[in-house]
């Protein structure tokens, strides 16, 4: 045993891809308990062991048995390092997806019951056929159930539709609108929707996401198409060749786009530098993921240029501490509103009034509009 002082049915098991969201975690569900100043811990301790040919192993350190286990993992942190034949190497999202099942197969079967929180959601991009390729993100799921997890909670899955692959397990697509607006009017005034402003799509896949987020603000909706060039494949995608914009004039508008996720912010900043032909005045990003594959050098001269006002994120998946001190990134912590499904779920309650977050962002608009 190392120190482990939680004798309820609640127990975390936090890999180190996920150990600052997992620390605030637990703190938080202290702090709705509480139990601030008490020496309860619900962080199970483990070993994450690698040997020198690059082989993994978890141990878990101490007991399991009839708990309701969560799982923390972040599949997109690319922080996480290990030494493999001398030579330092990054862990991806395949390694930490294997390390993942690692821990179900350490747990054995022990459990009450597994709940996996992958707020990023693995291979979520690999996730329909347009030919002879690999389903990942099914076939990964597919694997998750047969080790014995019992629900999933991903955030902001690239194509919900994905849970048809394990109809069998619970599956829990969640959205941290909520938050981010809530983040956004903190930081932007109470009078930011006030102003003339419209919701952009950057492309057909998100156009969903703008028109929940245009109607429950009140705003017009536009949408951007990437128009490609079939013809070539670059770096597994077929380039882009336009961003065609269609909805009504932007001149002397506020803009906010929203996403998914940023990669290598080519096509946000492509739209950024479209829609400044346009005359607009204020552009504002809303993302659930950003990772910054090739830095964030083009975000900073669109800040510099005046195109970009600031882009909003979540700490759900790794972001470096430079680019969180950039003056045009600001981070919306969701720990606190994990902490409530976790809780939640460990007492055995329904977290639907949690996932429906309309009724409190109109709450949250009718606050402001009446200071």
């Amino acid at each position: 045993m190392v120190g482990f002082t939680n004798h309820g049915k609640l127990g975390l098991i936090v890999l180190r891809s996920c150990k600052q969201l997992g620390d605030m975690l637990e703190t938080r569900i202290k702090q709705l308990r509480g139990e601030e100043n008490t020496d309860v811990k619900y962080i199970i301790p483990i070993e994450e062991v690698r040997f020198s040919n690059g082989e993994g192993k978890i141990k878990i350190l101490d007991t399991v048995r009839g708990k309701d286990i969560f799982i923390l993992v972040d599949v997109g942190n690319y922080s996480c390092t290990y030494k493999m034949f001398g030579s330092e190497n990054r862990m991806g999202p395949d390694e930490h997806f294997q390390d993942v099942k690692r821990v179900l197969s350490a747990i054995g079967g022990k459990a009450n019951r597994i709940t996996l929180i992958m707020p990023l959601l693995y291979s979520s991009r690999q996730h329909k056929r347009k030919g002879r390729e690999s389903l990942d993100c099914a076939v990964a799921l597919e694997e998750l159930e047969n080790l014995g997890v019992n629900a999933i909670i991903s955030f902001d899955v690239h194509d919900p539709t994905i849970h048809n692959a394990i109809p069998n397990t619970s599956f829990e697509n969640i959205y941290p609108t909520y938050s981010v607006l809530k983040n956004f009017i903190n930081n932007e005034g109470d009078d930011i929707f006030k102003e003339n402003m419209t919701v952009i799509s950057p492309d057909t896949g998100a156009m969903d996401r703008a028109i929940y987020y245009a109607n429950v603000l009140g705003l017009d909706v536009g949408m951007f198409y990437k128009r490609r060039d079939h013809t070539k494949i670059v770096n597994g995608k077929n380039p882009i060749v336009q961003h065609e914009y269609i909805g009504g004039p932007l001149d002397g508008k506020r803009v906010l786009i929203v996403d998914d996720m940023i990669a290598s912010g080519e096509s946000v900043i492509d739209i950024i530098n479209e829609i400044s032909k346009q005359n607009v005045s204020d552009v504002y990003v809303a993302a659930t993921f950003a990772f910054f594959t090739e830095g964030a050098d083009k975000f900073d001269k669109a800040y510099e240029e005046g195109k970009l006002k600031k882009l909003y994120s979540t700490n759900l998946s790794y972001i470096p501490e430079e680019i969180k001190r950039r003056p045009w990134f600001v981070e919306t912590d969701l720990s606190k509103f994990i902490a409530k499904i976790v809780n939640t779920l460990a007492r055995d309650d329904t977290i639907s009034p949690l996932l429906d977050c309309t009724p409190r962002i109109r709450k949250l608009l009718k606050q402001t509009n009446q200071q």
